[in-house]
């Protein structure tokens, strides 16, 4: 909680301006659309597909320009910061389907500044594996000129250095679809056959409105634009609590990518987005359904497990200069409540279906923050 990095702020550095820029928050969806495919002549021989804000998990192609890489275990490193939302569902589903002998992790500081995340967790602050201080360095090695934002999760091709792909959307359907050969024995199906149709509206709206709608509400640049995003945030959360009245997960009975998805929102939702992002209508806690839910992913193997929460403020509260000038981190909430019965039993259904639960967290990749997980007697 006390870690201190080396400040930025009023340095060419900084963060300021990255942010907030005035009126409406438009998120900047252009990423590297690479793809790892368990076939690559198949990949390369399907037709064009179109690239898409949320992935799709039955493409069986590549988009425009787009490279096929190879399925191969032990050649790839994910790049995942603990803090980001996005990052956090790629170690969620890889821990869920079992991937950690196949692709490792390297997880950055929570703290970064305007150039790229770094490896300072690391006693040399450097990956152990790709032997660099910035993810900056992999995204250069490929593209020299490299002109968006160095952003995670992002995998590494461990022999070239070279970054593969940071199409946060699609690598977690992938790891799901082109890596089944590497799944743990009792991995569930996060993508059913027969739900996907229904499943990708959900997971459009979760992303346009919650995962995004926070961001449209704490990045606003005007007032007009802050109410706005405030309205349509709250408006998809009291839709989510009202499916989740009758339904334990969001496609049924067990859970799905949907709820990878929706999870990593409302684990930062009272931390962060309700005093940080001004989303402070009410609290998760405030919301019977979501908060219930919330709490039995948390205790559900997979989830919970991969939370740490003094990251997760480190991150938003320091790196955001343009809403927290100050970057004085809050030192609450009270963590303990994630551990409190919820009560979701009551509506049937398994986490895994007819799959198993992933064994316990490996001690290289026991998130090092708070967490009551690992903090309970």
């Amino acid at each position: 909680m006390g870690e201190q990095h080396e400040p930025t702020k009023g340095t060419e550095y900084s963060t300021a301006g990255a942010y907030v820029t005035g009126g409406e928050f438009k998120r900047d969806a252009n990423y590297i659309e690479d793809r790892i495919v368990a076939d690559v002549d198949a990949a390369l021989a399907a037709p064009v597909e179109a690239a898409s804000p949320i992935g799709d998990p039955r493409i069986a192609g590549l988009t425009e320009g787009a490279a096929a890489w190879p399925v191969e275990p032990g050649r790839y490193r994910l790049v995942a910061a603990r803090a980001c939302p996005w990052a956090h569902r790629s170690i969620i589903v890889r821990r869920l389907l079992g991937l950690e002998d196949a692709i490792s992790l390297a997880t950055p500081g929570p703290v970064h500044d305007v150039r790229s995340w770094t490896f300072d967790l690391n006693p040399d602050g450097r990956d152990p594996v790709l032997g660099t201080e910035r993810l900056q360095e992999h995204y250069f090695k490929r593209f020299p000129d490299y002109p968006r934002g160095i952003t995670v999760p992002a995998i590494v091709d461990v022999p070239s250095g070279q970054v593969v792909t940071n199409n946060y959307p699609q690598i977690t359907f992938d790891l799901s679809t082109q890596w089944r050969a590497f799944h743990r024995e009792g991995a569930p199906d996060l993508v059913p056959a027969g739900l996907v149709a229904d499943m990708l509206p959900v997971v459009k709206r979760v992303f346009t409105e919650v995962n995004n709608g926070v961001y449209r509400a704490g990045f606003a640049g005007s007032q007009r634009a802050y109410e706005l995003a405030y309205q349509r945030l709250f408006a998809a959360l009291d839709w989510l609590e009202d499916r989740l009245a009758a339904s334990r997960y969001l496609m049924g009975a067990h859970i799905t990518e949907a709820d990878v998805r929706l999870f990593t929102t409302l684990v930062r939702f009272d931390p962060v987005y309700h005093g940080h992002f001004k989303c402070n209508r009410n609290k998760l806690t405030e919301m019977p359904n979501l908060w219930a839910y919330a709490r039995d992913l948390f205790q559900t193997p997979g989830f919970g497990d991969t939370v740490d929460f003094d990251q997760i403020k480190r991150h938003y509260y320091v790196v955001h200069e343009d809403i927290n000038p100050t970057q004085v981190v809050p030192a609450g909430p009270d963590l303990a409540n994630w551990l409190s019965e919820h009560g979701r039993e009551r509506l049937g259904g398994s986490p895994f279906g007819e799959g198993t639960a992933p064994g316990p967290v490996s001690a290289a990749e026991r998130p090092p923050g708070a967490n009551p997980l690992y903090s309970a007697p």
